[in-house]
């Protein structure tokens, strides 16, 4: 995809009903390509391949997934915001990140790092984090605590 593909807004819907938004390529055929990393939606990551349908108001709502994109999504929280030294060495980890703000990020774990390495640096670190894609379900067979 480059940057000349048209983008549109997915809805993505939480258990608890909100709503977040995330940019999307359009692919044609209800068909889109996730180019953000989702900050409070589970289950799905960026570049995910996901399907949606216009509702009553024409928003694009996301009704399931495609294709896995193979990256994975970790949420990270911090009560006082996240330093650029801080940031610098999460992304020495192999890493991207998005920021809703310097408090709250969603990481992107591409197909090629391990998921133990980046949960391992977390806990090492000290800072609150939480499954996002897979889900600690998925991760542990089990609910969270």
């Amino acid at each position: 995809m480059d940057s000349a593909s048209p983008k549109a807004k997915i809805a993505l819907r939480g258990d608890d009903g909100e709503i977040e938004t995330v940019w999307a390529y359009d692919l044609g055929n209800g068909q889109f390509k996730l180019d953000n990393t989702p900050w409070y939606a589970y289950g799905v990551s960026w570049h995910d391949i996901v399907e949606a349908e216009p509702d009553e108001a024409g928003l694009l709502c996301f009704t399931r997934i495609s294709a896995k994109s193979g990256n994975r999504t970790i949420r990270v929280l911090s009560d006082v915001p996240f330093t650029d030294q801080w940031l610098a060495k999460l992304l020495a980890v192999g890493v991207s990140y998005e920021g809703a703000n310097r408090k709250y990020i969603g990481v992107n774990i591409p197909p090629g790092i391990d998921l133990g390495v980046v949960t391992s640096f977390l806990k090492s670190e000290g800072v609150e984090w939480e499954y996002a894609d897979p889900t600690y379900d998925e991760v542990h067979g089990r609910a969270a605590p």
